[in-house]
């Protein structure tokens, strides 16, 4: 087998173990009415910045945390963290501090009962295989599994509020930079 495919196979194992419905109680602590600050380390970082972006190209205010643009948080705004093993450090002490200020909690990652996990109001599990995994299912190197299908899963998020909202590729493309 290619090993393109390998890794699609993989991404699909995990995609379809999402439960949608984790989803949708995300969508309801979504609106466009509430800034929402994403934040993830490493490569979980860089994902935390395409769904920032996205979010932004469908008509919410999004900040990547750490980044030398974003505001101060405040009571109101949602905490959207990303961590395959819901211990990242730095991510569940700032989801901490979240917390305490009164923002609502969305966390991703691939463990139901880490840490970061229980400081959510809402999780959304992504099972793809980390680098801290004991009995790895994957034949991808460190958590490139959950890297990927985080994204895909995000997107869906994404494509799920668009429906809702009723933002069309229209409006999407309108808020897409585009420099020329």
């Amino acid at each position: 087998m290619r090993t393109v495919d390998l890794i699609v196979n993989e991404i699909e194992d995990v995609i379809r173990q999402v439960d949608e419905s984790q989803l949708e109680q995300a969508m309801a602590l979504l609106d466009k009415n509430r800034r929402i600050f994403v934040d993830g380390s490493g490569r979980s970082g860089f994902q935390a910045k395409g769904f920032a972006m996205r979010l932004m190209h469908i008509g919410y205010t999004s900040y990547v945390i750490g980044e030398t643009i974003s505001p101060a948080i405040a009571e109101g705004d949602v905490y959207f963290a990303i961590s395959g093993s819901g211990k990242t450090k730095n991510v569940v002490n700032d989801t901490k501090a979240a917390k305490a200020k009164g923002l609502a909690i969305i966390a991703a990652t691939s463990k139901p009962d880490s840490p970061l996990a229980e400081l959510a109001d809402c999780t959304i599990v992504v099972p793809g295989a980390t680098k801290s995994d004991q009995n790895r299912k994957s034949v991808q190197l460190l958590s490139s599994l959950f890297d990927q299908a985080v994204h895909i899963t995000l997107d869906a998020l994404c494509l799920k509020l668009s429906q809702r909202d009723h933002t069309s590729e229209e409006d999407a493309a309108r808020m897409h930079t585009n420099v020329e």
